[in-house]
């Protein structure tokens, strides 16, 4: 079995994921190889929160140029989960 901390590798800080926070959803960056159920396990062991859903979207990489050779490149990809709560329960994300 994975680690909790190998599962959801970390919050997920952007305006969206703000604006989710107050309506009870939160965003995590987790490991490409986490299915829904470690996920609601991995937020379970870490948060002590139990989620009522999990839905889980892929994040492509995206191809940048470098600054000083103009050789093209690609970021890194991953996957990111958003775990909905019950009314009333909150995460401490900072």
């Amino acid at each position: 079995m994975k680690s909790p901390s190998h599962i959801l590798l970390s919050p997920r800080i952007t305006e969206k994921g703000a604006y989710l926070s107050e309506h009870g959803a939160y965003v995590f960056n987790v490991s490409s190889q986490a299915n829904k159920m470690e996920i609601a396990q991995a937020v379970k062991a870490i948060y002590k929160v139990v989620p009522r859903k999990v839905t889980v979207a892929r994040v492509p990489g995206k191809n940048r140029m470098t600054r000083g050779t103009n050789r093209t490149g690609k970021s890194a990809g991953g996957k990111k989960a958003y775990v909905y709560l019950k009314a009333g329960e909150k995460i401490e994300l900072i």
